[in-house]
């Protein structure tokens, strides 16, 4: 495990760079939610991202529950928990940060070093379930307390994942009559779709501990349903177990949850099993050597991914330890604050070009009112210069319509009252925005087998697979290709801009992009051959079924923008 390939992979050509503003430097593994990888927060201290699978974030009850369940999470604070720092259930896609803990997994462990001494099993149990009573005060119940789920820091167990489980429930990636968890740590009541409590944890608890015992689960290996079968309709071997122990995992594999020991029971009872060391903590002075053998040695983490240029706001609350007494926002909080500066910076540019606008108006009213008193005094639509030195009306008219065609940009133009004669060879108003290149919307776009699109001219359908952006499906998946543009997914929230895209794309090379990431919201950022920048938002995406899978969504068009 100090090997630092040991536990973190390179990142890949399918991985984001950048999920909302915490850029990404390795991965860490995957499950039935999505994939996880090592970030850091803004003070350099490292995080556990879990990027949901689009299966999930397709469903608006899974988002609902998600955000449900994330928001309770972020309450709990447990020494022997991982936290949870921050999550978006909208993102796109939906995602969520904790501390990351440096140390494997038990069953990592256990496949390492064989099982637990009786002593670690101690600390072992001691640890999970004090986690699952700070989770539990929470309103929260885990629903898939496992070993991969039990992580072995230095000082004591870490329990992840909580409550994360019941957000995937019913959502249809669990499909009709299948159950929430892993088979061979369920609870009998879970097994058979009854009602899930705090006991099924301390259930699943005892399962965890004998899984670190025997190195392999209580009930057998096997298929799913098998297992479900032996949990729900037969007694477990406890003869198995270590003998000292035995007393203890009775009570918590009972079957019927009222009779199962509690989390409090469960530290009370192997407290007094650790003497006088169990004061000291798992990783405090007096923790027993086998523990600091069994969680290995200290993993080395790798750094934060350097960023010159920022492409995207790193967040508010990714940050590290708090001073004392100093009051974490909350994601809401956060947002609000932002859109209040937003607001306020909004007001007072509305303002500034309001009051421009006042000036202007006036102005011209004034001089449409000084050419109506000249008209009238002299009878004539032209007049002479005036004792100040101005020159004609058809001469300031002629000023003024150019000040027009300037946007009137310029405060300091010919144009202005009390202005002198304009000096021969003065510029025009500044055109910086006029060189900025126009969005070209193209808001219907239609891709599958049969068709394909060139940026130069997205409304004439390219015959065939002639196009520059193609999408198909293959054996691995479906995916946008081109021979000669290049693909970069946006992560975080909506509203990618020319900016963005630009940045992105100075260095990218991939002209393929896995569309297995990319839900129905996502925007992809294109660079095309001759310098085109464009942002595709995808509305509607079917890869259900391949043979008649297709891509719809809008797109906008920067002309030579690279």
């Amino acid at each position: 495990m100090n090997d630092v390939t040991d536990v973190f992979q390179p990142l890949q050509a399918s991985d984001p760079a950048v999920v909302a503003g915490y850029r990404l430097a390795a991965r860490l593994g995957a499950g039935g939610m999505g994939r996880v990888y090592l970030a850091h927060t803004q003070g350099g201290r490292p995080l556990a991202i879990k990027v949901v699978r689009p299966e999930l974030a397709d469903d608006p009850d899974f988002r609902r529950r998600f955000g449900r369940e994330i928001r309770a999470a972020q309450r709990v604070r447990g020494a022997y928990t991982a936290e949870l720092i921050d999550a978006d259930a909208d993102g796109v896609p939906p995602w969520l940060a904790t501390l990351y803990v440096p140390g494997p997994s038990l069953s990592e462990a256990v496949a390492r070093r064989g099982p637990l001494s009786v002593t670690a099993l101690l600390w072992l149990m001691a640890g999970m379930a004090e986690a699952l009573q700070a989770i539990h005060a929470e309103g929260i119940v885990h629903r898939d307390l496992k070993p991969s789920n039990v992580l072995l820091a230095a000082d004591g167990p870490r329990v992840i994942d909580f409550g994360i489980a019941l957000a995937a429930d019913a959502t249809s990636y669990t499909g009709t009559g299948q159950t929430v968890g892993t088979p061979a740590y369920m609870a009998p009541e879970q097994a058979s779709a009854g009602a899930v409590t705090a006991a099924t944890d301390v259930f699943a608890l005892a399962q965890t501990a004998a899984f670190a015992a025997l190195g392999r689960p209580l009930y057998g290996d096997g298929a799913g349903v098998d297992v479900l079968y032996r949990i729900v309709h037969s007694e477990p071997d406890l003869s198995l177990l270590p003998e000292p122990l035995r007393p203890l995992f009775a009570r918590c594999l009972a079957a019927d949850p009222a009779e199962r020991a509690t989390p409090a029971e469960v530290v009370e009872w192997c407290r007094q099993r650790l003497g006088p060391d169990a004061d000291a903590g798992a990783g405090g002075g007096g923790a027993p050597a086998v523990w600091r053998e069994i969680s290995g040695p200290e993993v080395v983490v790798p750094p934060p991914v350097p960023d010159p240029t920022p492409a995207l706001p790193q967040p508010l609350i990714g940050y590290s330890q708090p001073p004392a007494g100093f009051a974490r926002l909350t994601q809401a909080q956060t947002q609000a604050r932002v859109r209040r500066r937003r607001v306020a910076r909004m007001m007072i540019v509305g303002s500034a070009v309001g009051a421009l606008l006042l000036t202007v108006l006036a102005w011209r009213v004034l001089d449409a009112e000084g050419r109506d008193d000249r008209r009238d005094t002299t009878g004539s639509s032209a007049s002479t210069e005036g004792p100040e030195g101005r020159s004609s009306d058809s001469a300031r008219d002629s000023s003024s319509d150019s000040s027009e065609s300037s946007d009137s940009s310029d405060s300091s133009g010919s144009g202005a009252p009390g202005a002198g004669e304009p000096t021969a060879g003065a510029t025009s108003p500044s055109s910086a925005s006029s060189q900025e290149p126009r969005p070209e919307p193209y808001p219907l776009i239609m891709l599958d087998a049969k068709n394909s699109v060139n940026l130069r001219d997205p409304d004439t359908e390219a015959k065939g697979r002639t196009g520059d952006i193609r999408f198909g499906c293959r054996s691995i998946g479906c995916e946008l290709e081109s021979d000669t543009s290049v693909f970069l997914q946006l992560y975080g929230k909506p509203g990618g801009t020319l900016d963005e895209c630009r940045r992105l794309l100075k260095h990218g090379k991939n002209h393929h992009l896995p569309l297995a990431g990319a839900p129905n919201g996502s925007e992809i950022c294109i660079k095309g051959p001759s310098g085109d920048i464009a942002l595709f938002v995808i509305s509607t995406k079917s890869t259900a079924m391949p043979d008649i899978a297709f891509l719809q969504g809008a797109l906008t068009i920067w002309r030579e923008a690279a």
